[in-house]
């Protein structure tokens, strides 16, 4: 089972380059994150062959899930601890036996500052309920734009980026804590000390001097790391025109 995550950067806006690539690479589950629209684009996305749900807002933020010939089966949305919250960075949905939770955790720039507060307290409520994904002991994927480089390796000059909230210590050290709960990093492990990247800005030719940032992770519980085949990031997409500023990534898990 080929499972993708791809921050769209505007599901409407960019709707050619998401079904060019569907239909080039045809991976089974796809989570989506940035749809940016509560308008979702379900007839083509049904046309192009892909049942969906998704947790839509205005403008911001948006989140949805993907799977090849089937409709995925709606277990959650938003994350739990916080009812008060308006945001659509979390969905989740069983799909073949597998769990699978797309989520777009905050930005968080400036730092320090509100947002700053909010992504860690979003993190937070993340990390608590991922530890109780893991007590179920089945097969989760938790998958998508994380907004965190967890080592120095995760970013093309990491010298300049000490104080952004996606490099912040603070940031990174609840990335280290979600890992230590027993989810495994399906790139690092395959590629431990490889410079890989999923995000290039726009500006001064990023993407073509690969000055990159890796950002977007799949998670696996014991459950199912074990059946992790391969990972790569798909940087073709990355060069199209019009296209997002972040390549997906696939993992092959062995069904």
């Amino acid at each position: 089972m080929k499972i993708a995550t791809y921050n769209v950067n505007g599901v409407r806006s960019r709707l050619d380059v998401l079904l060019r690539w569907l239909k080039e690479d045809k991976p089974d589950v796809v989570c989506l994150q940035e749809l940016k629209t509560d308008d979702f684009p379900r007839r083509e996305i049904e046309r192009a062959g892909y049942g969906a749900v998704w947790h839509g807002q205005k403008s911001w933020n948006g989140v949805a899930i993907l799977a090849r010939g089937q409709d995925p089966l709606l277990t959650r949305k938003g994350l739990p601890g916080d009812p008060d919250d308006s945001h659509s960075r979390y969905i989740e949905a069983a799909i073949d036996g597998i769990l699978v939770g797309c989520l777009y955790l905050p930005n968080g720039n400036p730092a320090p500052g509100p947002k700053y507060n909010y992504k860690l307290a979003w993190f937070r409520r993340l990390n608590g309920y991922a530890a109780e994904l893991l007590e179920l002991e089945v097969p989760v994927v938790l998958a998508g734009d994380y907004n965190v480089m967890p080592t120095d390796i995760d970013v093309y000059k990491p010298e300049r980026w000490r104080e952004d909230a996606l490099f912040r210590p603070e940031v990174r050290a609840a990335y280290a804590d979600l890992i230590d709960q027993g989810w495994t990093d399906a790139i690092r492990f395959l590629y431990p000390d490889e410079r890989i990247y999923t995000f290039w800005k726009y500006w001064r030719n990023s993407f073509e001097r690969d000055a990159g940032l890796r950002i977007d992770h799949f998670l696996l519980s014991p459950a199912i790391a074990p059946q992790l085949r391969s990972a790569s990031v798909r940087r073709k997409p990355r060069s199209w025109q019009h296209t997002s500023d972040h390549a997906p990534v696939i993992v092959d898990i062995e069904a």
